[in-house]
């Protein structure tokens, strides 16, 4: 089921998460091989952005990364729905996507890294998941159905181009428009400028010190994920929740979550707007003065909103 949608962005596919969990659930151990090669190549950054996804006019990439066999880039290709691994010598392998469990998908992308001249190494098992399966052996996740995939990546492209407007506002400090493979999210990221309080961790199959770095500052992050809604959700919280934040007024049709301890704007309810685009960014709007309003955060740190990009006539 797809949308059209009255702001020029195009049609809004509907993706109910029950109907595609178990290819969901695959993809997300896929994406985070590919990206762990990735943080194993590249070097780091503050915050952990060097490790992430980014959304490609193909799917998702790594982007480039430095090898001894020159620059690499990995890209989950949703188009013909295969993994494609290129170098800058001009080198490319692919394999197909369906019918791969984990440890087929991850015999497979090594080999093909090895046949590419790159040696990598990694840590096998995933992160941020309640059972982590070393990669190896995970035979249980095999499901991969090309429609669900591709209707994920046209609800992530629209949420890149809703992202990349709302990062556009602000002045400060503020992160790529990325996706983390730990939680299967993309993900926009305000600072503040001052320090946070230490991150407590304890976040599943993962060592406290990602945590402690990637909330090393006080922040307020927005994003899109698969889940938290009929057909997946908007997201925003800050860290630390200043006193009040749960309470802040926010647009009809969103909320404040207790059991994930942030707002949320059900991606349904994007959809099924006159104006999703709209509709986004006055939620991600409105979460972000308040993070930044009860937190009394230092001024100016946003543009104002009459320099709203949607109203300014595109070409």
């Amino acid at each position: 089921m797809t949308s059209e949608s009255e702001d020029g962005y195009g049609a809004w596919p509907g993706l109910l998460v029950a109907s595609w969990e178990p290819t969901r659930d695959t993809l997300h151990m896929w994406t985070q091989i590919v990206g762990k090669i990735k943080m194993a190549l590249t070097p780091p950054v503050n915050h952990w952005w060097h490790v992430t996804l980014r959304v490609s006019a193909r799917g998702l990439t790594t982007g480039a990364m430095p090898t001894d066999a020159g620059m690499l880039d990995i890209e989950f290709d949703f188009v013909d729905h295969a993994l494609v691994l290129r170098t800058s010598a001009g080198a490319r392998e692919a394999f197909p996507l369906q019918g791969l469990s984990v440890a087929r998908f991850y015999a497979e992308t090594f080999d093909a890294l090895r046949r590419l001249g790159v040696e990598v190494t990694i840590h096998p098992r995933p992160n941020e998941v309640e059972v982590a399966i070393p990669f190896v052996d995970d035979t249980a996740h095999c499901v991969y159905e090309p429609g669900p995939a591709h209707a994920f990546w046209q609800q992530l492209i629209r949420a890149q181009q809703v992202l990349q407007l709302f990062r556009s506002e602000f002045r400060g400090k503020v992160s790529p428009v990325h996706f983390f493979w730990g939680a299967m999210d993309l993900a926009v990221t305000r600072f503040s400028g001052r320090p946070a309080p230490a991150h407590p961790g304890g976040v599943p199959n993962c060592p406290d010190r990602v945590m402690l770095e990637g909330y090393s500052h006080e922040i307020s992050s927005a994003g899109f994920w698969p889940g938290g809604g009929a057909e997946g959700a908007f997201y925003s919280y800050a860290y630390p929740a200043p006193d009040g934040y749960e309470k802040a007024e926010v647009p009809d049709g969103a909320f404040f979550s207790e059991r994930y301890g942030e707002f949320l704007l059900p991606y349904e309810t994007v959809r099924t707007s006159a104006e999703p685009v709209r509709t986004v960014l006055e939620f991600l709007r409105a979460t972000h003065r308040a993070a930044a309003g009860l937190g009394q955060w230092p001024s100016p740190e946003s543009a104002d909103d009459s320099a709203d990009p949607l109203l300014r006539e595109r070409p």
